[in-house]
């Protein structure tokens, strides 16, 4: 018990001192202030550039929204939530991969809305909208100085924007604020034979992603006359522009569609309240329509680091030194285990207890003399201390005769030497092999101790030992 309780003293000891290492190496990490430099769109963000604010909003008017934690494949899985519009704001922190990107303009390509709010979003997520191509250009850069707090250094020398034509994305509005780092989109025509050497590449790299899906994705809509054309012309329409170039537009891909704005100051928490920005979110997110018949709005926060392939357990002690601790903690155990499972020197044998009785032989050699009828055998064992007793008693030889024994016992005691006498020869004769039944062995026997007992001869302190051994 002793080496254990040093054991238990020893790791709570190591314990003890890798708490303390953790704890006096572990540098929590500041949180980093927002800045249009590198801004951080989360709607888990409750700063500056960040979009809760929006998130909250939607959530506690009844619509239905959600942070949208996986890759965008499973959009396109039969048992993920029916996504009617799929939210992508800012730059993300995690690029977006080609093939993630063709699972998603397939998702759109079926009925989806891909809402794209960002001043330069990747072009992979802009495919051409028939014979038009949609790219986007700076038209200022923010500085250090510029506090996405501060809205009027934000929309400095602004103008806020009307609409442009009444459209469902501008419905309700009289008019937006962008901020002055708003991004020009430009719809130019381009090469045929690029755009089909283009449209032939992506057709490959959809089959290569998607080769395991039999459903092809969804034609184009192509115009059969003039009517039809003006009715579905392929061309983006164009919902807010400043004085050089667009600021919102839409087009279909497939049948669904793309709706991009070059700001992503006007749906964030520090440019939100401006205006009728608000209106203008919820209209880009097909809420215009009413909390009870919009399908589920979903927000990317797998591009924003926030992805669910992290354990919850492992993701809510991020940043701390518990889980360092916990390894630790894991390792010293293992390692604890593992010698005491070694043989650290060389073998020893087992400790060898007898564990018998030691009156074990005296039962037994009584048991063979009752079934051998030696009663002879047994009245030497007990005759044999008696005459010693008696003999020290008297001060003589042992070997003396039995009739000085017995006189010298008589005369230091109050038995007579006639008893004393007969009771050894009585006992010598059964010894030598005199007729004698158990009931007069017994009897004997029990005249012997008497005697004994009569004389106070007591056993010496060995004998004392001996027998509390015994018992």
């Amino acid at each position: 018990m002793r080496q254990r309780f040093g054991i238990i003293i020893t790791i709570l000891l190591a314990l003890g001192v890798l708490v303390a290492i953790n704890s006096l190496a572990y540098v929590q990490e500041e949180k980093r202030q927002d800045s249009e430099l590198a801004p951080n769109r989360s709607t888990y963000n409750s700063g500056s550039t960040g979009t809760r604010a929006l998130y909250d909003f939607l959530s506690e008017s009844g619509y239905k929204v959600m942070r949208w934690r996986e890759a965008p494949e499973q959009l396109l899985a039969e048992s993920s939530p029916k996504v009617q519009t799929f939210v992508l704001i800012g730059r993300p922190l995690v690029a977006v991969e080609k093939h993630e990107a063709a699972s998603l303009l397939r998702w759109v390509a079926r009925g989806g809305r891909l809402v794209l709010i960002d001043r330069r979003p990747d072009e992979m997520l802009l495919p051409p909208a028939g014979d038009w191509r949609i790219h986007t250009e700076f038209v200022d850069y923010p500085g250090l100085d510029d506090d996405p707090a501060n809205a009027g250094l934000m929309t400095k020398g602004v103008k806020p924007l009307l609409p442009v034509q009444p459209t469902l994305l501008t419905y309700n509005i009289e008019t937006v604020q962008p901020s002055r780092f708003l991004s020009a989109i430009k719809v130019f025509p381009f090469d045929q034979a690029a755009a089909k050497k283009k449209a032939a590449e992506e057709e490959s790299d959809f089959e290569t992603i998607l080769d395991e899906e039999s459903e092809a994705p969804p034609p184009p809509v192509v115009a059969t006359d003039e009517e039809s054309a003006a009715r579905v012309s392929p061309a983006p329409v164009v919902h807010l522009a400043t004085s050089q170039s667009p600021l919102l537009i839409d087009y279909r891909h497939g049948q669904g569609r793309i709706i991009l704005l070059s700001d992503s100051y006007m749906v964030a928490n520090n440019g939100i309240a401006l205006k009728d920005n608000l209106q203008l979110a919820i209209n880009l997110l097909g809420a215009y329509s009413g909390a009870s018949s919009t399908g589920i709005i979903a927000f990317d926060e797998f591009h924003q680091g926030r992805s669910t392939t992290s354990n919850a357990f492992v993701s809510y002690f991020a940043g701390t030194p518990v889980l360092a601790i916990a390894g630790q903690t894991v390792l010293l155990v293992l390692l604890i285990l593992w010698t005491r499972g070694r043989r650290f020197a060389r073998p020893v044998p087992l400790t060898q207890v007898d564990r018998r009785s030691s009156l074990e032989f005296v039962a037994s050699m009584a048991e063979l003399q009752q079934r051998a009828h030696a009663y002879d055998l047994a009245i030497e064992n007990v005759y044999s201390r008696t005459r010693r007793v008696l003999a020290r008693y008297a001060g003589v030889d042992y070997n003396s005769p039995r009739a000085e024994i017995a006189a010298r016992v008589a005369s230091r005691s109050t038995l007579t030497a006639h008893q004393i006498e007969t009771l050894m020869r009585q006992s010598e004769e059964a010894i030598n092999g005199g007729g004698i039944s158990e009931r007069q062995s017994i009897h004997l026997v029990k005249r012997l101790r008497e005697v004994e007992n009569a004389l106070g001869l007591r056993m010496r302190s060995r004998e004392v030992k001996q027998s509390a051994q015994n018992i």
